[in-house]
């Protein structure tokens, strides 16, 4: 019941997105409802493309409840909302430097210049094979072992539980989300290749080697648009 309500979620954010970004382009002019917007449609973004990556560790949690305390649909849904929490807090600060661009004249609703998109798309590339990248993907590819070392019975452990894992799995990504300054915010193609990227990098054998390929065309990306600037 809970993987289809993720994969409804999921489903739901995409088709918002889908519309919002045939209806108009991201606001950036500064007004609390331009602001609340921004929040919205980053929360949209970030559970359209996690939820694919994270769906397997609700998977793990609920299978570990049922064996260890009764399977409880409460104490997977608090799992859950942890990472939701995490995903709006990065939407806040998302949102923030999206409308904080757009009134500096460093974004406009054509986009970036090449140099602001190239800088974007060189840091991210390059934050694949960073340190703390790799710390924080090292917790997002093996759940069991996460759990085990962390469990805390019952809502408020699992809820705990989720928003830990949750941090990391932004801590992982938080780059690559940005991307989206550099290609289009709304550029749904785009988020498209970021949800296979990180599902595979979280979820296969040979994802961190992925990871850092997709690193390395980020920072040839970035400086064919530096160059050009």
């Amino acid at each position: 019941m809970l993987a289809a309500a993720a994969v409804a979620a999921a489903g739901a954010a995409w088709l918002w997105l889908g519309e919002r970004a045939m209806a108009q382009p991201h606001a950036l002019e500064w007004s609390a409802r331009t602001f609340w917007m921004a929040v919205v449609m980053w929360q949209s973004m970030m559970v359209a493309m996690m939820t694919p990556a994270v769906a397997p560790w609700v998977g793990a949690y609920a299978g570990l409840v049922g064996t260890r305390a009764g399977h409880t649909l409460a104490s997977s849904s608090s799992f859950a909302s942890g990472y939701f929490v995490v995903w709006l807090g990065y939407s806040v600060l998302a949102a923030l430097l999206q409308v904080a661009a757009g009134t500096l004249g460093v974004l406009s609703h054509q986009g970036a210049s090449n140099l602001v998109a190239g800088t974007v798309l060189i840091g991210a590339g390059a934050f694949q094979f960073a340190p703390v990248k790799h710390a924080c993907l090292a917790h997002c590819r093996n759940p069991l072992s996460y759990l085990l070392s962390r469990w805390v019975d019952g809502p408020i452990g699992g809820f705990r539980l989720g928003l830990t894992h949750g941090a990391y799995c932004v801590g992982c990504c938080w780059l690559l989300m940005l991307t989206g300054f550099a290609v289009g915010l709304m550029n749904l193609a785009w988020m498209a290749v970021l949800t296979v990227v990180v599902s595979l990098e979280q979820g296969t054998r040979g994802g961190v080697r992925l990871g850092r390929l997709f690193g390395a065309a980020l920072i040839a990306w970035g400086i064919g648009l530096c160059w050009t600037a």
